[in-house]
């Protein structure tokens, strides 16, 4: 376990969670889902603007030690549901616990009542589904990727909360 303070987001975090998504997110994907597509995630989900609206929004939280951010969480909504859209840790901080904590600190900030939480992840992303399985997130459905690529399929995976 590592020392990272996990905490809600603020505007100011903006510029330094968009550096993490520049740094980490592009190499971590390039293998599961090709260059192309891991260059298209950054440009369109951790662009300033979109990052912005989130945190505004209430929908981030981020790990920070070190003076450094070492984790990026983020939920949003898909109709009726809550889902985690985005959930990164520093690669050199893995395995520390602060995936599970940045997703404790995701649940606390859902309305009352909430009796589910959903993940999305790449089916390339066989890491992920690890770690999320081990969570206690089950995989309730599959939509396959309009390219035909199986690695760019969507696998959402569903928690109880109640």
């Amino acid at each position: 376990m590592t020392d990272a303070v996990v905490r809600n987001a603020v505007p100011v975090d903006v510029a330094a969670i968009c550096r993490f998504g520049e740094r980490y997110i592009e190499d971590h994907y390039t293998p599961i889902i090709g260059p192309e597509a891991a260059a298209a995630q950054v440009r369109d989900w951790w662009n300033a603007e979109t990052i912005a609206a989130a945190v505004d929004a209430g929908l981030v939280v981020v790990a920070e030690g070190e003076g450094e951010i070492l984790g990026v969480a983020q939920r949003g909504r898909h109709g009726d549901d809550h889902v985690v859209y985005k959930l990164y840790v520093h690669p050199r901080h893995r395995g520390r616990g602060i995936g599970p904590r940045m997703l404790d600190a995701l649940i606390a900030q859902l309305p009352p009542g909430t009796d589910r939480l959903y993940i999305e992840h790449f089916a390339g992303n066989v890491r992920a589904a690890a770690f999320y399985e081990r969570e206690g997130y089950h995989v309730a459905r599959r939509e396959p990727s309009p390219t035909g690529d199986p690695a760019l399929d969507v696998v959402w995976r569903v928690r109880r909360l109640d």
